[in-house]
């Protein structure tokens, strides 16, 4: 495994085309919306799907969703127990050990971090990660409906009512949306987070959506366009991420009044002299 040694910084433009990329449970599972009407995606939301894409490219993931279980764990104490090298340090003083053998373990704990703080476990071990997201934000306002369906049989017996039981679903129309991150060199070097690790990542992202269909996000309604990739020539960076992200500009084109798609935008990019932008199209 090559040792990281320059600090990353990414951007991915994704689009949702009818349908819900991030329900909010507090709203009826409506899509996340912020107080102006721009659509969200949360971080957590995030690298679930990241998790999930790693997983199927055969990494071990320590935080895995329930029908993604691959290795007969139900819960993650349950899989921290199931690890005989972990299990040997969970009554050490010290989480250091037990620090080290959960990074070289899980591919998501040495890129995301992990509070390992179980019940009956005196020993609580915090890792943090060298990978970091933002929530993803719609680049204009987006517009949420709410489509109302109808039930074809009742799902339980009940006498006198009908089968065509009202429903709902909610979803964005079109939405443009800017997900923005990083990797950072310090915590990297801890974890012993590798640059394969890092090709790994960037992997995840420009096949973000694949394997993740629902009846909320059906097949090809949302899509990765573009992934920004920019490698730093040192450790540290040559600039802040905020100054790297905000290189990347999303605006609409003068003559479209509603996005409807895609091409409705105009995508650009600031020179920053020194630092080599990779992009590359989504699949």
């Amino acid at each position: 495994m090559s040792e990281f040694k320059n600090k990353i910084d990414f951007a991915v433009l994704f689009t949702v085309e009818k349908a819900n990329p991030n329900g909010d449970p507090l709203d009826g599972n409506r899509p996340r919306v912020d107080v102006d009407g721009y659509g969200e995606m949360s971080d957590v939301c995030i690298k679930r799907k990241i998790r999930n894409r790693l997983q199927d490219m055969g990494e071990k993931v320590f935080v895995q969703s329930q029908e993604r279980s691959d290795d007969g764990c139900n819960s993650l104490s349950a899989r921290a127990d199931a690890n005989k090298e972990l299990a040997k340090h969970k009554k050490d003083k010290s989480g250091d050990e037990y620090a080290k053998i959960a990074c070289e373990s899980w591919i998501d704990v040495r890129s995301f971090g992990q509070v390992f703080a179980f019940k009956g476990n005196s020993l609580s071990v915090g890792v943090r990660g060298p990978v970091t997201v933002r929530t993803a934000v719609s680049v204009s306002p987006v517009d949420v409906s709410t489509m109302q369906i109808t039930k074809s049989v009742n799902s339980e017996e009940k006498a006198g009512k009908a089968s065509d039981t009202m429903g709902s679903k909610n979803r964005v129309e079109f939405g443009l949306y800017k997900l923005c991150g990083s990797i950072n060199h310090q915590l990297a070097e801890k974890n012993g987070f590798s640059e394969e690790d890092a090709e790994k990542i960037k992997e995840a992202l420009v096949t973000l959506f694949e394997n993740d269909s629902s009846s909320a996000r059906p097949d090809g309604s949302m899509e990765v366009k573009k992934v920004y990739w920019w490698k730093h020539n040192c450790e540290m960076g040559q600039y802040s991420s905020a100054k790297v992200h905000n290189s990347l500009h999303v605006n609409l084109l003068p003559e479209v009044v509603i996005p409807k798609k895609y091409e409705d935008y105009e995508v650009t990019l600031d020179n920053l002299e020194g630092l080599d932008v990779e992009v590359i199209e989504g699949r």
